[in-house]
C-alpha cells in the first residue's frame, strides 16, 4: 500500500459518516415520514399544499397517486406528494390555550 495505507483514508471517512448522520440520514428518514403522510391522506382532511393551497381532500386515487382538493374556487387534481405534511399538520393541531 506504500506510505499512510489505511490512515490516509482515514479523514475522508470520517467525514463520510458526518455528512451521513447529519444529512443523509435525516433527509432519508423525513422523506420516509412524508411518503407516510401522503398514504395515510383520508376524505375529508384539510390540506395545504406546498404552494399555499387550502382545501379539503374529496377523492383519493391509488393508481396514479393522485386526490381532489375542493378549495373555495372549485375542485382540483393534486399530486399527492404537492400536499405539505408540516403545513397540513399545523392547520390540524388542536389549537393552544
Amino acid at each position: 500500500m506504500g506510505e499512510g495505507g489505511i490512515g490516509a483514508f482515514m479523514p475522508f471517512i470520517l467525514m463520510f459518516v458526518v455528512v451521513y448522520f447529519f444529512m443523509i440520514a435525516p433527509q432519508m428518514k423525513r422523506a420516509k415520514k412524508e411518503k407516510k403522510f401522503a398514504a395515510e391522506l383520508k376524505r375529508g382532511d384539510r390540506v395545504i399544499t406546498k404552494s399555499g393551497l387550502h382545501g379539503k381532500v374529496l377523492e383519493l386515487n391509488d393508481k396514479d397517486g393522485s386526490c381532489v382538493i375542493e378549495t373555495m374556487s372549485g375542485k382540483m387534481k393534486y399530486e399527492r406528494s404537492a400536499i405539505s405534511m408540516e403545513m397540513s399538520s399545523k392547520l390540524n393541531a388542536p389549537a393552544k390555550k
